[in-house]
């Protein structure tokens, strides 16, 4: 079992920068791969960013370059600091957990993931 909080979102305008945090308590241990997620209204929800046992990580396209995923305090603390903001990034962002067969695995698959926390909301004006 793996208990998510996530905190951190705001509105800033667009090109301004906020930092995710997801505090994990429960099992996290290297056999889990977290990631980011977000779901803006009428959409689905989307992988954003993830980051494995071993600390390999993967973006979305859409953010790479803007956004980086990293663990903190072993993996207490799951942050995701996201730079260059736009208005399309505007959503509530969630953070997921799920246990991997292997530790270098990581997924921007929402089906793939087990736990979840309640979301933080982001809005970026122009």
């Amino acid at each position: 079992q793996v208990q998510l909080v996530e905190s951190g979102g705001g509105s800033v305008q667009a090109g301004g920068s906020l930092r995710l945090s997801c505090a994990a308590s429960g099992d996290t241990s290297s056999n889990y791969c977290m990631g980011w997620f977000r779901q803006a209204p009428g959409k689905e929800r989307e992988g954003v960013a993830s980051i494995a046992g071993d600390g390999g990580t993967t973006y979305a396209d859409s953010v790479k370059a803007r956004f980086t995923i990293s663990l903190y305090n072993g993996r207490d603390t799951l942050y995701l600091v996201m730079t260059g903001l736009k208005p399309e990034d505007t959503a509530m962002y969630y953070c997921a957990a799920s246990y991997a067969r292997r530790s270098e695995l990581y997924s921007l698959i929402p089906n793939e993931y087990t736990y979840w926390g309640r979301g933080t909301q982001v809005t970026v004006s122009s």
